[in-house]
């Protein structure tokens, strides 16, 4: 059984995976300096999350800020700073000192979309910051409260189209569930109305709620929502199934050949942080998402862990990442209200 569920949920990122992971993957990382474990750290580190607690990034946030805890022997604080598409906590850290002693939790948002997004954006998603390294993958799935009558993609596509403006939740202006939902938008050529929350998880309880009808969410917050029937899930948005939850149709399998939207995160810094402190972090990463029961943890949970990605090939993969949302930007029709 084991077997079937890898086979399922086999690489979201496969035509990218040569781009994430570095040549020799993480073990180049771990000889560090002896002057440079001995000065760094010696005081509070703090992990700047750009959306509130809760989410995919707040958990992955918390599980790296652990391991560099436990990893280096410092005291990491977690400070959820949502906003503005990600983009008041990445400003906060864009605008730090490379010192090490601020890190942030970055996204496909943060790192990729805004840049096409955002016409004055206060940071550049390429200089501004130092790559450390990914951390995981992740799917997203489109939900409805399950009020809608609706429990397939074809039935929800027509009620969609019988009530025009039928509004819909997302993470923020220009997060993934946002393209997600305008992506939908274009490729059912259906309506709808975009309702922007801090966060995907506040929009998603008022899917529960009922005040919103729909949303494209991150799959990891939602399945104990699917599973309670709190909320009814109708595809997901990657090319296979998912590995944790295989009996979930993909939305290409519904009948929206080529649909895929999956997003990544990743930790990163200001600008111009020492080297012997960025290979100090990279290494505790890699040794986070290379270790069994936690790469086994987080696909339990939909999220697929990315192994083997280091400083210099997180930095390339931004470049490209940047180019592929841009088009995925424009493709959708997104705009920010």
């Amino acid at each position: 059984m084991r077997k079937n569920k890898a086979e399922l949920g086999e690489s979201m990122l496969l035509t990218r995976r040569d781009a994430i992971a570095g040549v020799g993957g993480g073990l180049a990382l771990l000889a560090v300096p002896s002057h440079a474990q001995a000065a760094y750290p010696s005081r509070t580190i703090k992990m700047i999350v750009p959306y509130p607690a809760g989410g995919t990034t707040d958990y992955l946030g918390r599980l790296v800020a652990d391991q560099i805890q436990a990893g280096l022997g410092a005291t990491v604080v977690v400070e959820n700073k949502p906003g503005a598409g990600t983009t008041l906590g990445a400003e906060q850290v864009a605008r730090a000192q490379p010192d090490g002693y601020t890190l942030l939790m970055a996204t496909s948002t943060t790192l990729a979309i805004n840049k096409t997004l955002y016409k004055n954006l206060p940071y550049d998603p390429v200089k501004d910051f130092t790559p450390i390294a990914l951390v995981a993958a992740v799917p997203f799935a489109l939900i409805v409260n399950p009020q809608i009558p609706a429990s397939t993609l074809g039935e929800f596509i027509t009620y969609a189209k019988s009530r025009p403006g039928l509004a819909y939740g997302s993470g923020g202006n220009g997060s993934p569930h946002h393209l997600g939902a305008e992506m939908l938008k274009t490729a059912a050529r259906i309506d709808i109305r975009h309702v922007p929350y801090r966060g995907s998880v506040p929009a998603m309880l008022d899917v529960i709620a009922g005040h919103i009808p729909f949303m494209v969410v991150d799959l990891q917050p939602a399945l104990p929502q699917i599973r309670e029937g709190k909320v009814r899930v109708l595809g997901v948005t990657t090319t296979k199934r998912v590995a944790a939850a295989p009996d979930i149709p993909t939305l290409a399998e519904g009948g929206l050949a080529g649909f895929e939207l999956v997003a990544w995160q990743g930790v990163a810094a200001p600008a111009g942080m020492p080297r012997p402190v960025v290979d100090q972090l990279a290494a505790q990463i890699g040794k986070l998402v290379a270790d069994p029961a936690t790469r086994d943890k987080l696909t339990k949970i939909a999220l697929e862990p990315l192994p083997g990605s280091t400083p210099d090939s997180f930095a390339s993969f931004v470049k490209t990442e940047v180019d592929r949302w841009a088009d995925i930007v424009r493709n959708s029709g997104a705009e920010l209200e």
